[in-house]
């Protein structure tokens, strides 16, 4: 037997790939961290500071209007602790209590309690006035009472939700056998008609995401959030959907859409809360006669990739 059939039949050892690959991406996520704890601790960019003021950021999260006047949460998002040295209520000085009391550093709330005398329906507006004459103001658009969580309360909130997001996708189902008829051209209008409710909803969700994100708080960097967040369910659907290396047809198909329009009608249930909670009884009602015939669309989305199938009675319960 030759020196080369020899060597060709004895083991070669090989060198664990597996904790290599780990090696090589855990060394370059401690590096960044300890360059990030190096600048945290060292403050290297000290020095390139110029002398002037800090930058003051104040942000009213919520508003709580009772029988003892009017609350507001507030954050801090300047870049050095600020102090509330005056509040004005519709131009006029009010006396305040603040909790915790002291500076607000960034990124920290702070209760600001006012007994002012509130009429309801009208507006009111909140000007907050720092040590260093910075102004800050908040207004309040129509003075209501800020309702308080109850049993019944839960209770109606949980019909509403029921007649909104269960009972239009349940008739939507309902659909399936008149669907199963349906020619072809006539099924292709009836998904071009969900695709195009939905891409119209996913346009004006993000319009206002982006609105609204852009009051939060600076340093939560809300927009990015919202596109983060976004991007992040869809890439969770997308790799659920296919990890067994397909996409998803059939029953499964349709369990995944029915998991993205449930996600999909949490927003619309924060809407319509949002609205009721605000006083705008009509946008509420609007809101929940509008997503209910949505959601029948809904449910033919989600039976029709079970049309060339007979599921059974369970699959459409579940």
């Amino acid at each position: 037997m030759s020196d080369a059939t020899r060597t060709d039949s004895l083991p070669v050892a090989s060198a664990p790939a597996g904790h290599s690959n780990l090696l090589w991406v855990a060394l370059p996520l401690l590096l960044l961290s300890l360059a990030a704890a190096w600048l945290y601790l060292a403050d290297p960019l000290r020095s390139f500071s110029s002398g002037a003021p800090p930058v003051e950021n104040l942000t009213f999260e919520r508003t709580i209007l009772d029988g003892d006047g009017i609350r507001v949460l507030v954050r801090g998002g300047g870049s050095e602790p600020m102090t509330i040295a005056q509040v004005q209520v519709d131009d006029a000085y009010w006396q305040f209590t603040q909790d915790p009391p002291g500076e607000i550093a960034r990124g920290s709330t702070a209760w600001i309690h006012l007994p002012f005398p509130w009429v309801f329906g009208e507006a009111h507006a909140v000007n907050i006035v720092t040590n260093t004459g910075a102004t800050f103001e908040h207004e309040i658009e129509v003075a209501v009472s800020t309702p308080r969580a109850s049993s019944a309360s839960l209770r109606s909130q949980a019909m509403i939700g029921a007649f909104v997001g269960i009972l239009p996708v349940a008739l939507g189902l309902m659909f399936y056998p008149a669907l199963r008829g349906v020619g072809r051209q006539g099924m292709n209008f009836l998904l071009a008609l969900t695709i195009g409710l939905l891409a119209y909803l996913a346009v004006d969700t993000m319009d206002d995401a982006l609105e609204l994100a852009g009051e939060a708080a600076v340093l939560f960097q809300g927009p990015v959030m919202v596109v983060l967040g976004a991007a992040a369910s869809f890439l969770l659907l997308m790799a659920i959907g296919r990890r067994g290396g397909a996409a998803p047809v059939g029953v499964a198909l349709a369990t995944y859409i029915a998991l993205g329009i449930g996600l999909h009608n949490l927003g619309e249930g924060l809407a319509i809360g949002a609205a009721f909670a605000a006083g705008a009884a009509g946008l509420g009602t609007f809101l929940v006669l509008g997503f209910t015939l949505h959601n029948i669309t809904e449910g033919i989305g989600i039976a029709a990739p079970m049309l060339d199938r007979r599921p059974p009675l369970w699959t459409f319960i579940g």
